[in-house]
């Protein structure tokens, strides 16, 4: 059996913000955007430039509760893992739009790698493996 990871939900604010950062600022493209009105929301879809794997569903919260968990979902650990092929080129990049990094780069066994910030808070590794 063949499985692989397809999908999955980030809580956001805002659909038209985390637009206008993953795909403005850190050149996500947009995959689908699809409103649902009987439920007051949209099937917004996005996945890395060029990535043929897994994407990522910006979900706006629809609770009290759902909002708590925006920016930290996962209790501050880094969340996300960002695969580049030139990590110099989009480090310098993000740099230069304004995006955050709360750890320098560094190399590692796996590869050069630095932490950045989301527009939520959420932590993400820019890497390039080894």
């Amino acid at each position: 059996m063949t499985q692989e990871l397809a999908q999955f939900a980030l809580v956001v604010r805002d659909y038209d913000e985390a637009l206008a950062f993953y795909v403005g600022v850190l050149g996500f493209e947009l995959v689908e955007d699809t409103p649902v009105p009987e439920q007051h929301k949209r099937w917004v879809v996005i996945a890395p430039r060029g990535s043929g794997g897994c994407r990522i569903l910006l979900a706006r919260a629809a609770s009290e509760h759902q909002a708590t968990r925006i920016g930290d979902q996962t209790g501050g650990r880094v969340s996300f893992f960002l695969h580049t092929d030139d990590f110099e080129r989009d480090f310098r990049d993000y740099l230069a739009k304004g995006v955050v990094f709360v750890r320098p780069p560094k190399d590692e066994p796996y590869g050069r790698v630095a932490v950045f910030k989301d527009l939520y808070g959420n932590l993400w590794d820019l890497i390039e493996p080894a």
